[in-house]
């Protein structure tokens, strides 16, 4: 398949070249996690009640993704700037390094969730109706851990090493099969919420397949579990990768923390029902900042390989332009949200009561959402040049330290209930975003002036 080659071309061009193919695979994975909740929703009398359920497990899926970060996002940045020194060598240890960090964590991810499954979910806030549908679902889905992190925590060095239609064909080949799956086995064979994990699981394997089979045989650089004699040679790389890794697991496991405070309070201030309306935002939100993602996520490899490059002038226009990318994306979004909130939550549920309940809560918890843009920019070049104690600073500051009290003192201390739940994000984004944005241009231009100054 044809590579986007960092050594030439324009940096918009090697941009959109990864970021494009990116970001339709990353509107394939959104449908792909998203239409289990559209078609349970859609479940005859019983959708609402499923689909908050279902919200309750994901927590755990966020954990999961936790730790694909943790391995695939911290590994991938090294692999790429050691890819940019040319020292193939070693960055073909760092991706066999990640890719068995990653196949270890799966498997003790899945044997401890098996058997604290039941226990997480009522600490989570579940009440007896509702684990009826969450822990079947949670079960299923955690059989296909090992299959979902090799899918998600390895495709960053597929684009890292240029091939991003092959990224995009990864999550494709899942995508379409558990569009496909999901009518059949919610409906056709009447299996509800345990007929979308089977779907999801069964899709999640066919991805890991096309993932291992690619860097295996195909991509430049091939993967392979790290033999015995090996381990102790790569200790170095484990805390390198873990290190940088942690920014990214830090901001998926403060979402897991953020969504489990959420239910709690919710719970409490507005019932099961308004856990349903927090499962829609969630859903939302992912369906908005998936471009995003992908935007930085294609930027990220061309920002570390010229870093690694020492090509200063080229590592500024590569943030510049996924800024204003990212800006004028979000602007548009943004609009629809505030201008058109009903068409685009009636994607995910037909019931009117629950869209009159949902309606403003989507307006007050994305009232902020561009500045959530400055918190995404500085997180993505932090870690992409390897500013490890920045990352991970930013990660904890603004879930933390802001969102999680937040969470507690508007709804309780201030009496706004469950509007102060919806209000604790754009105030966290206000902040957070801002000062990680300020904190990056302050640190990292002067850095890439002096190597410029250095390199003449």
């Amino acid at each position: 398949m044809k590579r986007v080659d960092f050594e030439n071309g324009t940096i918009t061009k090697n941009i959109l070249g990864t970021a494009i193919p990116m970001l339709a695979a990353q509107i394939l994975s959104l449908l792909y996690n998203i239409v289990d909740r559209i078609y349970i929703a859609r479940i005859p009398e019983t959708g609402t009640k499923a689909l908050g359920a279902v919200g309750l497990c994901f927590p755990v899926i966020v954990i999961i993704m936790a730790f694909c970060n943790l391995f695939g996002s911290g590994g991938a940045p090294l692999f790429a700037i050691s890819r940019g020194k040319g020292d193939d060598r070693e960055a073909r240890l760092i991706m066999d390094t990640s890719f068995t960090m990653l196949c270890g964590s799966a498997l003790v991810l899945m044997t401890t969730g098996l058997l604290a499954a039941k226990p997480l979910l009522i600490l989570f806030g579940a009440s007896q109706e509702a684990i009826g549908y969450a822990l079947p679902y949670m079960l299923i889905y955690l059989l296909g851990t090992l299959p979902s992190m090799i899918a998600t925590g390895m495709n960053p060095f597929i684009n890292a090493q240029g091939y991003a239609v092959a990224g995009m064909c990864s999550v494709t080949v899942g995508a379409v099969l558990n569009i496909l799956l999901d009518p059949v086995f919610i409906f056709v064979l009447h299996m509800g919420v345990c007929g979308a994990a089977i779907a999801t699981v069964i899709s999640q394997i066919f991805s890991a397949l096309f993932v291992i089979a690619f860097l295996h045989k195909k991509a430049e650089l091939k993967v392979r579990l790290l033999k015995k004699k090996e381990l102790s040679g790569c200790i170095g790389y484990c805390k390198n990768i873990i290190s940088l890794g942690t920014a990214g697991f830090i901001m998926q496991l403060t979402n897991s923390l953020v969504t489990i405070c959420c239910n709690n309070v919710l719970s409490v201030t507005g019932g099961d029902v308004y856990i349903s309306v927090m499962t829609i935002i969630s859903s939302v939100r992912q369906m908005v900042e998936t471009p995003i993602y992908a935007l930085t996520e294609g930027s990220s490899p061309i920002i570390s390989y010229n870093y690694g490059a020492h090509r200063s002038g080229h590592v500024r226009r590569a943030i510049f332009t996924m800024s204003v990318m990212i800006l004028l994306y979000t602007a548009v979004m943004w609009s629809v949200i505030i201008f058109f909130p009903k068409q685009l939550m009636s994607i995910f549920s037909s019931d009117h009561m629950l869209l009159e309940d949902a309606i403003p809560a989507l307006k007050q918890y994305f009232s902020a959402f561009i500045f959530m843009d400055f918190q995404y920019m500085g997180q993505t070049v932090f870690k992409s040049l390897n500013k490890k104690k920045q990352a991970v600073f930013f990660s904890i500051l603004r879930k933390v330290v802001i969102v999680v009290p937040l969470t507690y003192i508007l709804p309780y201390l201030l009496k706004m209930g469950t509007d102060g739940v919806f209000l604790a994000e754009p105030v966290s984004n206000v902040i957070g975003g801002s000062l990680c944005f300020l904190t990056m241009i302050f640190t990292v231009f002067p850095e890439l002036k002096r190597m410029e100054t250095e390199g003449k």
